[in-house]
């Protein structure tokens, strides 16, 4: 009977636990268009992917594109309807695939950008040098 109660209370700390991490960790889902960009642009291109941000900052992901050749991919810090900064540039890791590079961290200011909505992630290509494909991060 002891036993059974010190494995409830473990169980309990460790639920705990694992639920506040989680409460401060963000994973998004994006779906990247032309028609978020500003201006809007007129594409057949699109993206897809999952964006993690830690408790600590650190960012990890990948998107991937179909119907562009992209030369570029960051999150940018801006609202939606507005363009801004390059904060963490992503990797091109393959064909269609853009990936957070390993490091990446947002600072604290970032952090509150991110909960206020205020950070987008874009796809730039030849064709759309300022961007082409865009999604902003909730």
């Amino acid at each position: 009977m002891k036993m059974n109660h010190i494995f409830a209370k473990a169980a309990l700390v460790i639920g705990v636990g694992i639920a506040s991490c989680g409460a401060y960790a963000q994973s998004m889902k994006v779906t990247l268009t032309g028609s978020q960009e500003v201006p809007p642009v007129m594409t057949s291109a699109s993206g897809v992917g999952a964006i993690m941000v830690a408790p600590d900052g650190s960012v990890s992901g990948t998107i991937t594109t179909s119907g562009i050749d992209g030369t570029m991919a960051h999150i940018h810090e801006a609202p939606m309807g507005q363009n801004g900064p390059v904060i963490v540039p992503f990797t091109k890791t393959s064909d269609n695939v853009w990936s957070a590079p390993a490091g990446a961290k947002l600072t604290e200011a970032q952090l509150q950008s991110l909960k206020s909505g205020n950070l987008y992630l874009n796809i730039h290509s030849a064709t759309n040098k300022p961007g082409e494909i865009r999604a902003q991060l909730k």
